[in-house]
């Protein structure tokens, strides 16, 4: 298949913020898509080269690729470096610095989806000393023969700068609709998803089998199963009243990870669904001694604790994990506890359908407990008192609060709702500070702020349509350096345009594509005739805005946009917040 079909399809999709118009275009271009090129196509399509649980990166630096479009165009790095400030795009300036070359160029060979797939496949694996020069050369060979258009989304791609304004669930309904008939056919395609973490692999499934093959999905060891999520409560008298009979957990403060063996090998991932594994070794080498089964999938807490004392320690210590060297002096001084809440997968079973009750109790059974690996401490849900007492032994701890979990609840994969509840000690304060909000936007610094980002602007998710609303601008509790780390952070998310997935009375002067989660606290939530979470559900005419938001010092690398505190949560703080008053 031709990758200029994909190349001007993407170009058509950046031109438009209408997500009816980009579902269009994908169902175009997958009709064009045969099945054994489709995985490859979504891949691409989403900027990378695999899913991201197998944590293959081409790895190519704005340098090294500037020197690759300077060899395939004939002209100085100093030219190309140029044209992209001009730009502010490094594939934007190759198209325009190889628009001269393509214009004297009679004979190129045609690339293919698969040639540049696999040559992007091929710099990822590449390691070792000359491993540098080697990808340089695969770049300036997939330039020579790409047209300008083609090259300008090849970089983006191998520099992680895609913004289409498409989401998985966007490219879902173009694949029911593509290769089963039916948009209404997106929620099957969206449960083979959350069991196997691959949009690839369910994209060429649906080409290949249709529902039929769909369906066929199930749970298994190493492909990460996305999360079930939380609503939040606002009180012990509002928990009790939703779950009597259920169970509270301590909600501890550390890094939810879901932990893969089957007796020989153990993986380790993150919320995000990526692969952490080399962040535990210390966890890799227990799991034979702390689970029973041969083959299991659960989800534990890994908190930070205090070597001499065995208390619990704040998240931002376990973040000293996140390192590529001095792993092993991190684990020495951060060593951790694994405390396990949830069995996914056990020997051959899924128990996503079984009930938490039973879920809990096998659970229980499978993991033997020691000095590393202990149980989430719960209780059953039976009275304010005794879940008033419950909070405090967690807070006492080094948790949060707690999570409430319904007794017949099954394990949703990738859902948000009121089955399970989360019950944090802050929320009885005052609105429900601790927020974890979305940076759709940002506004120009003054004075000592010149030349960075003063205000940013942020969004809750609305889950049920997809969507971002803006909900406050926040500009107090950073410090010079934070300010100075979130320009650099957002640097590669800045898009030309406001994201078809965010929704905002609000004109910032940079927009950034829905990505980065930060934690905010707020005073109180209002009506709002500019800010659009929740628009229309309080009041006709208006959403909800929070009153003197101020971020707290923590960006939430670990969570994805969508795993954001949503416009639901919201209303339920609005209202909350007028009872109390």
């Amino acid at each position: 298949m031709r990758f200029g079909v994909l190349a001007e399809t993407f170009g058509r999709m950046e031109s438009t913020s209408k997500r009816l118009e980009l579902t269009a275009y994908l169902v175009e271009m997958f009709r064009q898509t045969l099945p054994d090129v489709v995985a490859r196509t979504v891949y691409l399509l989403q900027g990378k080269v695999r899913p991201d649980y197998e944590g293959v990166e081409p790895g190519v630096a704005e340098k090294m690729a500037m020197k690759a479009v300077a060899k395939s165009s004939g002209v100085s790095v100093r030219e190309v470096d140029a044209q992209y400030k001009k730009c502010g795009d490094l594939g934007e300036a190759a198209s325009v610095v190889l628009e001269e070359k393509t214009q004297t160029t009679f004979l190129v060979e045609e690339i293919t989806v698969e040639r540049v797939y696999d040559t992007l496949y091929r710099i990822a694996k590449l390691e070792g000393a000359r491993s540098q020069n080697m990808k340089m050369k695969y770049v300036s060979s997939l330039l020579n023969d790409a047209t300008p258009l083609e090259a300008r989304f090849i970089l983006k791609i191998l520099l992680g700068t895609m913004r289409l304004g498409v989401a998985e669930n966007t490219i879902m309904d173009a694949l029911a609709e593509a290769y089963t008939g039916e948009r209404s056919n997106r929620p099957f395609l969206e449960g083979a998803y959350n069991v196997s973490s691959d949009l690839g692999r369910v994209a060429e499934t649906a080409a290949r089998d249709g529902i039929v093959g769909i369906r066929s999905f199930r749970v298994a060891p190493f492909s990460p199963v996305r999360p079930m999520l939380a609503e939040r409560v606002r009180s012990e008298e509002a928990a009790v009243e939703a779950m009597a009979g259920g169970s509270a957990e301590y909600k501890l403060d550390g890094e939810r990870v879901q932990i893969h063996t089957d007796g020989t090998r153990t993986e380790i991932f993150s919320r995000r669904l990526e692969r952490i594994t080399d962040q535990y070794p210390d966890v890799v080498e227990a799991v034979p001694a702390m689970v029973k089964a041969n083959r299991a999938i659960l989800e534990a807490e890994a908190v930070a604790i205090n070597p001499d004392t065995g208390a619990f320690l704040p998240f931002q210590d376990l973040m000293h994990r996140r390192r590529k060297h001095g792993i092993e002096k991190a684990v020495s001084e951060y060593p951790v506890s694994v405390n396990f809440f949830d069995v996914l997968y056990l020997d051959g079973q899924s128990y996503l359908d079984i009930p938490y009750t039973a879920r809990r109790r096998a659970l229980a059974d499978a993991v033997v407990q020691g000095e590393m690996a202990r149980l989430v401490p719960a209780i059953e849900v039976t009275s304010v008192e005794s879940l008033a007492d419950f909070v405090e032994n967690s807070i006492n701890a080094g948790g949060e609060g707690l999570m409430l979990k319904a007794a017949d609840s099954v394990y949703r994969a990738g859902s948000r709702g009121k089955q399970w509840l989360k019950l944090k000690r802050e929320y009885q304060d005052s609105v429900g500070d601790s927020l974890d909000l979305v940076v759709v936007g940002a506004f120009y610094g003054r004075g000592r702020r010149t030349g960075t980002y003063g205000t940013f602007l942020l969004a809750a998710y609305d889950d049920e349509n997809d969507v971002f609303q803006s909900v406050c601008k926040v500009g107090t509790g950073f410090k010079d350096e934070d300010l100075d780390t979130l320009h650099q952070l957002l640097r590669d998310m800045t898009i030309p345009r406001c994201d078809p997935r965010v929704d905002s009375g609000m004109e910032p002067d940079v927009w950034f594509a829905p990505e980065m989660v930060i934690e905010v606290v707020a005073s109180e939530i209002t009506q709002s005739p500019v800010h659009r979470a929740a628009a229309g559900i309080v009041r006709k005419g208006t959403g909800l805005a929070l009153r003197f938001p101020k971020f707290t010092g923590r960006v939430r690398d670990d969570k994805l946009a969508e795993d954001a505190s949503t416009a639901q949560e919201v209303v339920a703080l609005y209202r909350g917040q007028k009872k109390i008053s």
